[in-house]
């Protein structure tokens, strides 16, 4: 939405404490972003081959670039995918209501 307002998040990945702003109708979608950086951090971390937060960090952006890139999508949360599937429904359920008052 364009004339959403901004609102600031205090959010933790790794532990580390970052304030993020983001339009306030984004909000959701922000925190699902920051639990699946800090969870594909945490696993790199745990897999001790890579050592220092942005080392860890970059190879996670890379990770994630290349899912995304390649269309693998990593690990896809189904009920996150479930609510963004019925959140695309309904907007076009109301695209579609409003062509209908055209004819």
């Amino acid at each position: 939405m364009a004339n959403s307002k901004n609102v600031s998040l205090d959010v933790t990945i790794m532990g580390r404490e970052f304030r993020i702003s983001c339009p306030e109708d984004e909000k959701a979608g922000l925190m699902q972003s920051v639990n699946f950086l800090d969870k594909k951090m945490r696993e790199i971390r745990e897999s001790g081959k890579v050592i220092g937060i942005e080392r860890i960090a970059i190879m996670a952006a890379l990770n994630i670039a290349h899912d995304y890139l390649s269309g693998k999508g990593g690990d896809l949360d189904p009920d996150a995918a479930q609510e963004r599937i019925d959140r695309l429904n309904g907007l076009l359920d109301n695209a579609l209501a409003e062509q209908d008052n055209l004819f």
